[in-house]
């Protein structure tokens, strides 16, 4: 089945050649494309005191640039979330990869905030795009072990958004620091598209007889079955949460985290905004147990966060880094157990469309949040408005962990 038939969802070509991968090889590449897009989204974050440079740029608008990645995130899985269980995993992947191709070459060209922010969305429409397919693809391919289908997503995800900035501020050390890190990885996507187009693709989901199919693409209202509605509204929330804090990690915080280390090294830099997000991806190959492990879980993450923001007022940089790292810690157990407690009741065939759901109000969370932030930011300085961003996700989290306790003593 060729790319094109699948995006016309039409019968596989007879006799075609294709590479007929091994679970193992399908699973890595599912995994390493939503990783890189994901790389490629955040490779900018310590980027952005430069960009601010050389653009004359605003904190405002560092988070406007920000923000309209999330928002055109927001809009594809809005839009088009659905689009895998139709297409087809495989396609949906390749149309990602092209989609980011191009954000990242608008956004390593760009002299302008416009211009950074179309490159910024082309790379929300990407990762959109991948969400969904990714993580419905892993499932399909351990039908039988849907916990570590949940884990691998969610390592694959979290990772990559963490190795984003530590990766964005190595290469930032190279000629042209700007453009450099998106030349780069322009050249990993080609890699990865490779054995992606010569993947031979599992059938799709058809259209149902004499349905056109751009009725089928058509966005459709969200829908969740009524045993599942508990876990899609804890798993939504937790998840707002916890790419709020993310998204403060990754806009503003590369300017906090040099106040508090008073140190200017992108790397270094890149590493401090990678640390809470990089703990979250590896607490997802803990294989912690329990009933209570979601509750204590927000409920490290509620004093972590607000340790964060005192870190600046103690000057402790040695707070800053553990704190960071219990609060990605508590982040990822619990989102772990909350998304694979919704991803396991829902049904196959609408996988995709309720985990892009899910996604939708997650990601909402580095959107609205963190443009208030800078809002903040710039009528009460920088160090008050973390303090206070801080203080509130930490009454978040622990209010959260109070509602998981309830249900857990049920």
């Amino acid at each position: 089945m060729t790319v094109l038939s699948e995006l016309r969802m039409r019968p596989a070509t007879a006799g075609r050649w294709g590479w007929d991968a091994s679970t193992t090889a399908r699973l890595v590449l599912a995994g390493v494309v939503i990783f890189a897009l994901l790389v490629g989204a955040n490779l900018a974050t310590p980027l952005y005191p430069l960009l601010q440079a050389r653009l004359g740029l605003s904190s405002l608008d560092v988070t406007v640039a920000f923000s309209s990645y999330v928002v055109a995130l927001v809009a594809v899985l809005i839009l088009a979330g659905h689009w895998s269980d139709h297409i087809g995993r495989r396609a949906a992947l390749v149309l990602a990869v092209l989609v980011g191709l191009a954000g990242g070459a608008i956004f390593a060209a760009a002299d302008s905030l416009l211009m950074l922010s179309a490159g910024r969305a082309l790379q929300g429409v990407a990762v959109g795009l991948a969400t969904g397919a990714s993580s419905a693809a892993l499932r399909e391919l351990l039908p039988h072990r849907p916990d570590w289908a949940s884990r691998f997503t969610l390592l694959s995800s979290a990772g990559g958004v963490a190795a984003g900035p530590v990766i964005g501020g190595l290469l930032s050390l190279l000629p042209d620091p700007t453009r450099t890190p998106y030349y780069v990885h322009s050249g990993v996507l080609l890699a990865a598209l490779v054995p992606l187009w010569l993947l031979k693709a599992r059938p799709a989901i058809a259209p149902a007889p004499g349905k056109p199919a751009f009725k089928v693409l058509a966005p459709r209202r969200p829908a969740v079955s009524r045993s599942a509605r508990g876990a899609f509204w804890m798993a939504s929330a937790v998840g707002f949460l916890s790419f709020a804090v993310f998204g403060f990690c990754l806009s503003l915080a590369p300017g906090y985290f040099a106040s508090v280390v008073h140190a200017d090294s992108r790397p270094l830099i890149g590493l401090l905004a990678g640390v809470t997000l990089g703990a979250s991806a590896l607490s997802q190959l803990l294989g912690t147990r329990g009933k209570y492990q979601v509750p204590v879980a927000l409920a490290v993450l509620g004093v972590s966060v607000v340790l964060v923001g005192a870190a600046a007022m103690w000057s402790s940089p040695a707070l800053l880094v553990v704190a960071s790292i219990t609060a990605g810690a508590g982040q990822g157990v619990a989102f772990r157990q909350v998304f694979n407690e919704v991803a396991g009741k829902v049904e196959a065939a609408r996988h995709a469309q309720v985990i892009s759901t899910v996604y939708v109000i997650t990601y909402l969370g580095s959107a609205v949040p963190v443009m208030g932030l800078g809002l903040a930011v710039a009528a009460v300085g920088l160090q008050s408005a973390v303090v206070g961003f801080t203080v509130l996700c930490g009454m978040a989290a622990l209010a959260l962990a109070g509602v998981a306790l309830r249900a857990a003593r049920a």
